[in-house]
Order: structure tokens, then C-alpha cells, then sequence
């Protein structure tokens, strides 16, 4: 399946909403939200790994090439990723690069 700049970027926006609902909800069990938050963070690298520099490049503020390095390195390197990491991530960044994402998203019609 070929997907479009929207296409990713919808599922940068999305991955980045579950994060969010997945983080806040106190009820669910930290290792399972520790496992469902890298598994969309996967996501989120690959789809970001796909997006042309000339439109992250309007987004200074987002280390693009970290992020798209991200999903590499919890599938290739899980064993050395804390839940530190991982929930720091969730917390602080996550919010910034939906905001930036949907600033992009804005501009692609």
C-alpha cells in the first residue's frame, strides 16, 4: 500500500493521540503502557522516516532525524531503551511533534 505525505502525517497525528490517551490513563498497568507506547513510537519513526526534508524542514524545532532514527532503535536496540526514556518521550516530546505535525498537516491539501 503506497501512502501519501497527508497519509503519513495523519498517522504521525494519530500515534501521537493514542500516546497521549495511553500515558494519562492511570487504570491501565505501566508495562503494558510502557510495550503500547514504543510500539506506536515505532510508528511515528517510520512514518517520519517517509516525510521529505523539504516539508520537515519548515519545523526547525522537531529533531527530525532523531525522531526517524527512534523506531530503528526500539526494534533494533529494545534491550538498552528504559521506561525512563520511553515515558519521557511520551510526556515532553510527543506533545511538540503532534503540534508541529498538524502545522504540516495544515499545509498539505
Amino acid at each position: 500500500m503506497n501512502r501519501d505525505l497527508g497519509d503519513r502525517l495523519d498517522d504521525v497525528i494519530r500515534a501521537c493521540g493514542v500516546i497521549a490517551r495511553y500515558v494519562e490513563d492511570d487504570s491501565l498497568p505501566e508495562d503494558l503502557v510502557y510495550d503500547a507506547v514504543r510500539m506506536r513510537l515505532v510508528e511515528i519513526g517510520e512514518a517520519v522516516r517517509m516525510l521529505p526534508s523539504a516539508v520537515t524542514s519548515s519545523e526547525p524545532g522537531i529533531p527530525w532525524s532523531r525522531v526517524s532514527l527512534l523506531g530503528e532503535r526500539l526494534t533494533r536496540r529494545y534491550f538498552d531503551t528504559t521506561p525512563a526514556v520511553v515515558f519521557g518521550t511520551a510526556r515532553v516530546d510527543v506533545p511538540a511533534l503532534r503540534e508541529a505535525v498538524r502545522r504540516l498537516r495544515a499545509q498539505v491539501r
